[in-house]
Protein backbone atom coordinates (compact mmCIF):
# COMPACT_ATOMS: atom_id res chain seq x y z
CA UNK A 1 0.00 0.00 0.00
CA UNK A 2 1.40 3.40 -0.99
CA UNK A 3 -0.19 6.80 0.97
CA UNK A 4 -0.68 9.74 -0.69
CA UNK A 5 -0.54 12.45 1.02
CA UNK A 6 -2.68 15.91 -0.88
CA UNK A 7 -0.38 18.57 0.28
CA UNK A 8 0.03 20.96 -2.97
CA UNK A 9 -2.56 23.45 -1.48
CA UNK A 10 -1.26 27.59 -0.79
CA UNK A 11 -3.69 27.83 2.57
CA UNK A 12 -4.55 31.69 1.46
CA UNK A 13 -6.83 31.79 4.49
CA UNK A 14 -3.78 31.32 7.00
CA UNK A 15 -1.71 34.41 5.43
CA UNK A 16 0.49 35.51 6.77
CA UNK A 17 1.62 32.23 8.08
CA UNK A 18 1.31 30.17 4.98
CA UNK A 19 2.36 32.76 2.85
CA UNK A 20 6.10 31.27 2.39
CA UNK A 21 5.32 28.22 4.36
CA UNK A 22 3.09 24.55 3.88
CA UNK A 23 -0.04 24.67 5.82
CA UNK A 24 0.72 20.63 6.94
CA UNK A 25 4.12 21.46 8.36
CA UNK A 26 2.51 24.03 11.18
CA UNK A 27 3.02 23.29 14.22
CA UNK A 28 0.41 21.85 16.60
CA UNK A 29 1.61 20.82 20.14
CA UNK A 30 5.02 18.76 19.78
CA UNK A 31 4.49 17.82 16.19
CA UNK A 32 3.48 19.25 12.84
CA UNK A 33 0.63 18.25 11.30
CA UNK A 34 2.01 16.14 9.39
CA UNK A 35 4.01 14.35 11.58
CA UNK A 36 0.36 13.67 13.49
CA UNK A 37 -0.68 12.14 10.56
CA UNK A 38 2.17 9.80 9.25
CA UNK A 39 3.49 8.81 12.67
CA UNK A 40 -0.14 7.29 13.22
CA UNK A 41 -0.74 5.65 10.13
CA UNK A 42 3.15 4.25 10.28
CA UNK A 43 1.81 2.16 13.39
CA UNK A 44 -0.01 -0.26 11.40
CA UNK A 45 2.68 -1.36 9.32
CA UNK A 46 1.06 -1.62 6.19
CA UNK A 47 2.38 1.69 4.17
CA UNK A 48 5.51 0.97 2.05
CA UNK A 49 5.99 4.52 0.85
CA UNK A 50 4.37 8.09 1.81
CA UNK A 51 4.09 10.17 -1.54
CA UNK A 52 3.74 14.16 -0.46
CA UNK A 53 2.09 15.93 -3.53
CA UNK A 54 3.56 19.44 -3.08
CA UNK A 55 3.20 22.71 -5.14
CA UNK A 56 6.83 24.19 -6.69
CA UNK A 57 6.62 27.06 -3.90
CA UNK A 58 6.85 24.51 -0.99
CA UNK A 59 8.80 21.47 -2.24
CA UNK A 60 11.89 22.13 -0.58
CA UNK A 61 9.72 22.93 2.76
CA UNK A 62 8.66 19.16 2.56
CA UNK A 63 11.83 17.65 1.08
CA UNK A 64 13.68 18.83 4.39
CA UNK A 65 10.97 17.65 6.43
CA UNK A 66 11.50 14.37 4.78
CA UNK A 67 14.68 14.13 5.64
CA UNK A 68 14.13 13.60 8.96
CA UNK A 69 11.38 11.21 8.60
CA UNK A 70 12.41 6.78 9.14
CA UNK A 71 9.82 5.90 6.63
CA UNK A 72 9.87 5.97 3.04
CA UNK A 73 8.90 9.55 1.85
CA UNK A 74 9.04 10.69 -1.38
CA UNK A 75 7.98 14.30 -2.56
CA UNK A 76 6.51 15.29 -5.76
CA UNK A 77 6.38 18.61 -6.89
CA UNK A 78 3.61 18.88 -9.24
CA UNK A 79 4.96 22.33 -10.72
CA UNK A 80 2.15 24.71 -9.99
CA UNK A 81 3.31 27.81 -8.80
CA UNK A 82 -0.12 29.62 -7.64
CA UNK A 83 -3.80 29.54 -5.86
CA UNK A 84 -4.86 30.29 -9.52
CA UNK A 85 -2.96 27.38 -11.19
CA UNK A 86 -3.15 24.48 -9.43
CA UNK A 87 -4.07 21.07 -10.72
CA UNK A 88 -6.76 20.25 -8.19
CA UNK A 89 -6.56 17.07 -5.74
CA UNK A 90 -7.43 14.73 -8.50
CA UNK A 91 -5.14 15.89 -11.04
CA UNK A 92 -2.42 15.51 -8.15
CA UNK A 93 -3.61 11.76 -7.88
CA UNK A 94 -3.23 10.71 -11.38
CA UNK A 95 -0.20 13.31 -11.60
CA UNK A 96 1.17 10.87 -8.63
CA UNK A 97 0.40 7.93 -10.82
CA UNK A 98 1.62 8.90 -13.70
CA UNK A 99 5.09 9.80 -12.07
CA UNK A 100 5.88 6.63 -9.66
CA UNK A 101 3.99 4.10 -11.94
CA UNK A 102 1.63 3.33 -9.00
CA UNK A 103 0.04 0.22 -9.09
CA UNK A 104 -0.77 -0.96 -5.21
CA UNK A 105 -3.99 0.00 -3.01
CA UNK A 106 -3.51 3.85 -2.12
CA UNK A 107 -3.79 5.46 0.71
CA UNK A 108 -5.09 9.44 -0.33
CA UNK A 109 -5.25 11.76 2.75
CA UNK A 110 -5.43 15.58 3.14
CA UNK A 111 -2.19 16.56 5.10
CA UNK A 112 -3.68 19.59 6.73
CA UNK A 113 -5.95 17.96 8.76
CA UNK A 114 -5.48 16.81 12.67
CA UNK A 115 -7.85 13.68 14.20
CA UNK A 116 -8.03 12.88 17.69
CA UNK A 117 -8.28 9.21 16.49
CA UNK A 118 -5.97 6.46 14.66
CA UNK A 119 -6.32 6.35 10.87
CA UNK A 120 -5.39 2.50 11.76
CA UNK A 121 -8.88 1.70 12.22
CA UNK A 122 -9.46 2.95 9.13
CA UNK A 123 -7.00 1.34 7.26
CA UNK A 124 -8.56 -2.03 8.86
CA UNK A 125 -12.06 -1.43 8.35
CA UNK A 126 -11.09 -1.28 4.19
CA UNK A 127 -9.53 -4.17 4.54
CA UNK A 128 -12.57 -5.64 5.77
CA UNK A 129 -14.82 -4.70 3.21
CA UNK A 130 -12.03 -5.55 0.59
CA UNK A 131 -13.72 -2.18 -1.35
CA UNK A 132 -12.78 1.32 -2.12
CA UNK A 133 -13.95 3.47 1.26
CA UNK A 134 -13.88 6.91 2.87
CA UNK A 135 -14.94 8.11 6.43
CA UNK A 136 -18.12 10.10 7.23
CA UNK A 137 -19.32 12.34 10.47
CA UNK A 138 -22.75 13.65 10.73
CA UNK A 139 -23.15 17.39 10.37
CA UNK A 140 -25.90 19.25 11.13
CA UNK A 141 -25.54 22.17 9.72
CA UNK A 142 -26.65 22.38 5.98
CA UNK A 143 -24.14 25.75 5.40
CA UNK A 144 -21.72 23.25 6.21
CA UNK A 145 -23.26 20.79 3.97
CA UNK A 146 -23.23 22.78 1.22
CA UNK A 147 -19.26 23.08 1.07
CA UNK A 148 -18.27 19.27 1.77
CA UNK A 149 -19.10 15.63 -0.05
CA UNK A 150 -22.84 14.71 1.24
CA UNK A 151 -22.89 10.88 1.23
CA UNK A 152 -26.11 8.58 1.22
CA UNK A 153 -25.82 5.26 2.75
CA UNK A 154 -27.47 2.34 3.47
CA UNK A 155 -27.60 0.10 6.35
CA UNK A 156 -24.37 -2.07 5.12
CA UNK A 157 -22.29 1.37 5.41
CA UNK A 158 -22.43 1.32 1.47
CA UNK A 159 -22.19 4.44 -0.48
CA UNK A 160 -25.59 5.00 -2.74
CA UNK A 161 -25.02 8.34 -3.86
CA UNK A 162 -22.27 11.16 -3.07
CA UNK A 163 -22.44 14.69 -4.28
CA UNK A 164 -19.70 17.34 -3.54
CA UNK A 165 -21.06 21.00 -2.32
CA UNK A 166 -24.21 19.73 -3.32
CA UNK A 167 -26.81 23.08 -3.23
CA UNK A 168 -29.98 20.69 -1.13
CA UNK A 169 -28.07 18.25 0.67
CA UNK A 170 -29.59 14.90 0.28
CA UNK A 171 -28.43 13.40 4.16
CA UNK A 172 -26.20 14.97 7.14
CA UNK A 173 -23.28 12.41 6.13
CA UNK A 174 -20.32 14.71 5.56
CA UNK A 175 -17.24 13.07 3.63
CA UNK A 176 -13.64 14.17 5.28
CA UNK A 177 -10.53 13.99 2.78
CA UNK A 178 -9.38 10.48 4.00
CA UNK A 179 -10.33 7.69 1.19
CA UNK A 180 -8.85 4.40 1.11
CA UNK A 181 -8.74 2.92 -2.91
CA UNK A 182 -8.24 -0.51 -4.09
CA UNK A 183 -5.83 -1.24 -6.61
CA UNK A 184 -8.09 -1.98 -9.21
CA UNK A 185 -10.12 1.39 -8.29
CA UNK A 186 -7.07 3.40 -8.38
CA UNK A 187 -6.43 2.39 -12.07
CA UNK A 188 -9.71 4.36 -12.86
CA UNK A 189 -8.43 7.78 -11.48
CA UNK A 190 -7.53 8.79 -14.99
CA UNK A 191 -11.01 7.17 -16.39
CA UNK A 192 -13.06 9.18 -14.37
CA UNK A 193 -11.14 12.55 -15.21
CA UNK A 194 -11.61 11.45 -18.87
CA UNK A 195 -15.11 10.86 -18.57
CA UNK A 196 -15.69 14.43 -16.32
CA UNK A 197 -15.43 14.37 -12.85
CA UNK A 198 -14.46 17.24 -10.93
CA UNK A 199 -10.83 17.56 -10.46
CA UNK A 200 -10.86 20.51 -7.55
CA UNK A 201 -11.82 18.75 -4.75
CA UNK A 202 -10.58 15.17 -3.89
CA UNK A 203 -13.98 13.59 -3.46
CA UNK A 204 -15.37 14.10 -6.51
CA UNK A 205 -13.75 11.44 -7.73
CA UNK A 206 -15.26 9.33 -5.02
CA UNK A 207 -18.41 10.62 -6.30
CA UNK A 208 -17.90 9.09 -9.73
CA UNK A 209 -16.45 5.88 -8.81
CA UNK A 210 -19.73 4.98 -6.36
CA UNK A 211 -21.77 5.22 -9.63
CA UNK A 212 -19.19 2.38 -10.85
CA UNK A 213 -18.47 -0.12 -8.01
CA UNK A 214 -19.40 -0.43 -4.54
CA UNK A 215 -17.82 2.11 -2.04
CA UNK A 216 -18.39 1.78 1.68
CA UNK A 217 -17.97 3.99 4.55
CA UNK A 218 -16.91 4.34 7.74
CA UNK A 219 -18.58 6.70 11.01
CA UNK A 220 -15.59 8.55 11.96
CA UNK A 221 -14.48 7.39 15.57
CA UNK A 222 -13.79 10.63 16.60
CA UNK A 223 -12.46 14.38 15.80
CA UNK A 224 -11.44 16.10 12.76
CA UNK A 225 -10.13 19.38 13.11
CA UNK A 226 -9.80 21.18 10.36
CA UNK A 227 -7.71 24.19 10.12
CA UNK A 228 -8.73 26.78 7.58
CA UNK A 229 -7.83 30.08 9.04
CA UNK A 230 -6.20 31.77 11.71
CA UNK A 231 -8.33 31.28 14.51
CA UNK A 232 -9.23 27.80 14.28
CA UNK A 233 -5.88 27.21 14.26
CA UNK A 234 -5.35 29.29 17.64
CA UNK A 235 -7.96 26.95 18.76
CA UNK A 236 -6.53 23.67 17.85
CA UNK A 237 -3.12 24.46 19.07
CA UNK A 238 -5.13 25.27 22.61
CA UNK A 239 -7.12 21.87 22.49
CA UNK A 240 -5.62 19.56 21.02
CA UNK A 241 -4.53 16.83 23.37
CA UNK A 242 -3.10 13.88 20.57
CA UNK A 243 -4.37 10.64 19.04
CA UNK A 244 -6.86 8.26 21.43
CA UNK A 245 -6.04 4.35 20.57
Amino acid sequence: MKCLILAAGYATRLYPLTENFPKPLLRVGEKTILDWLVDDIDTAGEVEEYVVISNHKFARHFEEWAKGKCCRVTVLDDGTASNDTRLGAVRDIQFAIDALKLDDDLLVIAGDNVLDFSLTRFIDYAKAKGTSCVMRYYEAREDRLRKCGVAEIDESDLILNLEEKPEQPKSHWCTPPFYFYTREDARRVKDGIAQGCGTDAPGSFVAWLCAQTQVHSMEMPGQRYDIGNLESYRQVQENYRGIVR
